[in-house]
């Protein structure tokens, strides 16, 4: 079986230190659709060295850039083919707010590996902190096609039930046609988010956008709009990749908004709400 989960569950955890700095932090928000209009004092938070604020949906690429789907291809217990695998969802929980610049020790293990019965899904911890103790915490969870049916634990049932009633708010953010090779300079680099030829392979009429990007430029559209542009009152950050979205193409982001918790769904505005991002969640202070 490529996947040994007991193998996967008992490798020991993998740690290296990562760094980062404002050119960096100011990449990724460019990366995300910030600096629209680009003097908009509430832009320049994202923008500029002087004011600039971290969204905290930029731990996802902090230090390195490559995502916890890719790390957790390499454990111990694991090998998989990467035509199977799916991006299958992201979790993040912030200890505290993460500063402009820094170094810090990132873990990484499998934390988990559950039996779908047609596909198996990891999940990839990387717990990440500093001389001042813990910053945040990432979990991936890596769905690989083909990989299931050994019997093993199935895992807590992660969908949910839509909100119900009218959004609170609803709001459109336009993708820009370069915006997938904007966010790929912040570190991931897969060609399925540039090269025509290999999005063609990939099943795709064209390169389609990173999820982490519409994971991104999301958690952003929660903040503004709901949170009083506070990074820091984001306490964790959920979603379900549910479908893909075209550069050039509109998110369309709606919120529901219950004491504590914003639930939140997107869709490709061109394409009918086709889902994009599904069971999402911002818990806030």
């Amino acid at each position: 079986m490529p996947i040994d989960a007991a193998k996967a569950l008992a490798a020991e955890p993998r740690s290296g230190e990562i760094r980062w700095e404002r050119r960096d932090v100011q990449l990724y928000h460019l990366g995300i659709g910030a600096g629209r209009p680009a003097t908009d004092p509430d832009e320049l938070r994202y923008t500029l060295e002087t004011r600039l604020h971290v969204l905290p949906s930029f731990a996802t690429v902090a230090g390195a850039g490559s995502p916890g789907v890719i790390s957790g291809l390499s454990m111990p217990g694991v090998d998989v083919d990467l035509a199977r695998v799916l991006h299958g969802g992201q979790r993040l929980e912030l200890h505290r707010p993460i500063p402009a610049a820094g170094t810090a020790t990132a873990t990484g293990r499998i934390a988990a590996v559950y039996d779908k019965g047609k596909a198996a899904v990891l999940v990839m911890r990387t717990e990440v902190a500093d001389a001042d103790g813990p910053l945040w915490t990432n979990d991936a969870q890596i769905f690989v096609r083909g990989e299931g049916g050994w019997g093993g634990d199935r895992g807590p049932v992660t969908r949910s039930e839509p909100p119900s009633g009218e959004p609170d708010r609803t709001v459109e953010r336009p993708i820009r046609e370069d915006q997938a090779l904007l966010y790929r300079l912040s570190g991931d680099y897969n060609p399925l988010h540039a090269d025509p030829e290999f999005a063609k392979l990939a099943g795709f009429d064209r390169p389609i956008l990173h999820g982490l990007c519409t994971y991104g430029m999301t958690l952003k559209a929660v903040v503004d709009t709901l949170l009083d542009g506070d990074v820091s009152r984001v306490r964790t950050y959920t979603t379900r990749f549910a479908g893909v979205v075209y550069p050039g193409e509109t998110l369309r982001i709606r919120m529901w908004r219950t004491p504590g918790t914003v639930r939140v769904a997107v869709g490709a505005a061109e394409r009918a709400d086709a889902p994009v991002l599904a069971d999402t969640t911002v818990e806030h202070s």
